[in-house]
């Protein structure tokens, strides 16, 4: 984030970034240093998915608040997001510099799946700042999954939409087919943002909230 806005998240003596962190139980570590060739410092959040979207929630509420100071120049990573591993029963997993997994969570997501999908790299136009460019990114998201992606009557895929900023269109689903497509459209980071969070619901959906057949619903295991 611009960090003429890091003071605002992390408050005065650390007191806000402290609150964030009892009242989500998330871990999130604000660097000391600016990313190269940019104004920005990173956020990592670190927890369950439950927890880090939660906390992401509220880091989005206080930038809202506190909009930047000046000029911001943004941090444009390598907009190459790796891999999506994917599974009819097992779901998948995103490498990249946002949502990035563990060397060994990606071994055995491989082992589950069989088989991978690459990512496209965004095209940017030269020229232009590519953080105002709008580009698409579709990957695949299994059927069992797709149910804690949309939340119930909706509710989820819309809170993804507003807090990534990005447009998300989830396809129809084909006959025979174990997955459903999902085009993301927006600027690079809107992209990332929203890829991040669909892969944590679906990655929850893992861990125990059990995902309906994609219309929507979606309950708590007992």
């Amino acid at each position: 984030i611009p960090a003429s806005q890091c003071g605002s998240l992390i408050g005065k003596a650390g007191t806000k970034i402290k609150e964030i962190r009892e009242t989500t139980g998330a871990q999130v570590q604000v660097a000391g240093d600016l990313l190269p060739n940019s104004t920005e410092r990173a956020v990592t959040v670190s927890g369950v998915p439950d927890a880090i979207i939660l906390c992401v929630r509220q880091i989005c509420a206080v930038i809202l608040e506190s909009p930047p100071k000046g000029a911001t120049i943004p941090y444009h990573p390598s907009l190459s997001l790796g891999t999506v591993l994917l599974s009819a029963n097992q779901g998948f997993s995103v490498q990249g510099q946002y949502g990035a997994v563990t060397p060994a969570e990606v071994t055995k997501l491989q082992q589950l799946s069989g088989h991978a999908v690459p990512f496209a790299s965004p095209s940017v136009v030269p020229g232009l700042d590519p953080s105002t460019q709008t580009s698409s990114q579709e990957f695949l998201v299994p059927n069992d999954l797709i149910g804690c992606v949309i939340g119930r009557q909706g509710s989820k895929i819309s809170e993804i939409r507003q807090m990534s900023g990005a447009h998300i269109k989830i396809g129809n689903q084909a006959e025979g087919a174990g997955e459903r497509h999902v085009t993301i459209t927006g600027s690079p980071v809107s992209i990332a943002l929203a890829q991040y969070l669909i892969t944590a619901w679906a990655t929850a959906g893992l861990g125990g909230l059990h995902c309906q057949d994609g219309s929507g619903q979606w309950e708590q295991e007992s």
